[in-house]
């Protein structure tokens, strides 16, 4: 049983170790199912590619190969799953550290793992899982990151009464009731954020940030209360640390999961999220029928988030491993053009995905599988952070092709057409610089402007990344 005295438990705290500041550079890399270990031995060419956070899988107690076990948590208390322990953990956020990268954690704290197949009682972590700290005590010990491992940590009354969502648009019905995967499944136990819960959730979040951990993913966040979000996100937990929320839409302004769940949650707790308005509109301009000129200054019209806010990207996990969501994945083609835009453009956090083919069964042979090394994508993200910081202006635009500027500093174009495309550009009015070579960080292409009247060629299906040299 749970002991009915109800106090902060307090285990090891590990202690943060002093890394090199962050660079003005942002790109983080979302090594998905990746093992911890992996990202450690891995920390350097990580760094010299560009990137400045790498994003991991959930840490914490979690069982089962698949990826999505690693979103079923068993037990906050200690990091033991498939992609490594508390110490492998602790060292991965190390070797970051030392060559100047940051470590985000995925988290997920709206639900329990379903475990119904197993046992009847919602008791977590459960006897078998107490069994097994019980008979390795002393390594449990050593990798506990607070709590006492002899006890349950959260007892049946901790959660919503169970029931699975049918009305989506609802948010209190989507709050409240549990995700289910249909054929008689009782589904995710959807934990109730009473005060035992937020405390137990503040301190996995406390233990992380002792660590190292500078940012958070909240999963499913849709699923969960903004009084419950806030409560366990306080000042003192979010002082210095990046957080951002996964609330999938597809569309901006007058899409209704934008309009019921994305717009509350930002402006209810001021964090950031996924800008699945601005992928809506890529999607579209990208698409047969629609135009470049979407992308010009799609947040006026609601169609992406504020760039402060906003965590860009080509492709989620979520994309291609849910059925669901699969029509969203981009032409190969357009998914490079996307990646260019997102890494051109000012504003918002970009994200580069980067799996091991998990969706193989799926049929995509390993698309993304080292796309964060990927020649094109090393290029982007050298031009994305050579500009950081710079202005935006948009030089040219048309339903084929969009052409802007980072200051004098870069130029961008995006040809979506067949066809190539010659852009005439007023070098004096746009302040482009003379007399320097403006070198493409996807080609061989470089520029060299020594007059008013400057011709930028862009490639049929293309894109290119001048930088100034």
């Amino acid at each position: 049983m749970i002991k009915k005295l109800r106090q902060l438990l307090t285990g090891i705290v590990i202690s943060a170790v002093c890394y090199l500041p962050a660079a003005q550079a942002d790109v983080i890399l979302h090594a998905f199912n990746w093992e911890y270990s992996e990202v450690a031995a891995k920390a350097q060419e990580i760094a010299n590619l560009g990137y400045k956070k790498v994003l991991v899988s959930p840490a914490y107690k979690s069982s089962g190969n698949e990826w999505w076990g690693r979103y079923q948590p068993q037990d906050y208390r200690v990091v033991d799953n498939p992609l490594g322990d508390t110490n492998d953990f602790q060292a991965m956020i190390q070797a970051l550290q030392s060559v100047g990268v940051e470590t985000y954690a995925d988290i997920v704290f709206n639900h329990m793992a379903n475990e119904a197949w197993l046992r009847s009682d919602l008791n977590y972590p459960g006897t078998l899982v107490l069994d097994e700290y019980a008979q390795n005590a002393s390594y449990y010990n050593s990798i506990k990151l607070f709590g006492d491992l002899t006890d349950n940590l959260i007892a049946p009354w901790d959660f919503h009464d169970p029931g699975c969502i049918t009305d989506w648009n609802n948010p209190g019905h989507v709050q409240y009731w549990r995700l289910c995967g249909g054929n008689g499944d009782t589904g995710l136990p959807d934990l109730d954020p009473n005060n035992w819960i937020v405390a137990q959730q503040k301190q996995y979040l406390q233990t992380l940030k002792n660590m190292g951990v500078t940012g958070f993913r909240v999963d499913a966040v849709k699923h969960m209360t903004n009084y419950h979000i806030n409560a366990i996100f306080d000042q003192n937990i979010k002082n210095g640390v990046h957080v951002f929320g996964e609330v999938i839409t597809f569309g901006g302004a007058g899409n209704s999961d934008n309009d019921n769940f994305l717009v509350p949650y930002m402006s209810g707790t001021g964090h950031a999220a996924y800008d699945f308005p601005l992928f809506a509109q890529m999607r579209s301009a990208l698409g047969f029928g629609g135009s470049m000129s979407q992308l010009v200054d799609p947040g006026a019209y609601g169609q992406a988030l504020p760039g402060s806010q906003a965590v860009t990207f080509s492709i989620t996990h979520d994309i291609p491993l849910n059925d669901g969501f699969r029509f969203q994945i981009l032409d190969p083609t357009d998914e490079f053009l996307a990646n260019a835009y997102i890494l051109g453009r000012n504003g918002g956090v970009p994200m580069i995905y980067s799996d091991h083919n998990e969706s193989a069964d799926k049929g995509d042979n390993g698309r993304w599988q080292d796309m964060y090394k990927r020649g094109d994508i090393a290029g982007m993200i050298d031009f994305h952070n050579s500009v950081q910081g710079s202005g935006m202006q948009v030089i040219s635009h048309s339903d084929c092709h969009i052409l802007f500027k980072r200051d004098h500093q870069g130029v961008v174009g995006i040809n979506k057409c067949g066809n190539g495309i010659d852009v005439w550009v007023d070098t004096q009015a746009d302040n482009l610089w003379w007399y320097r070579n403006y070198r493409d960080t996807l080609s061989s292409d470089v520029q060299y402007i020594t007059s008013q009247w400057h011709k930028f060629y862009l490639p049929g299906r293309g894109a290119r990344m001048w930088l100034m040299e």
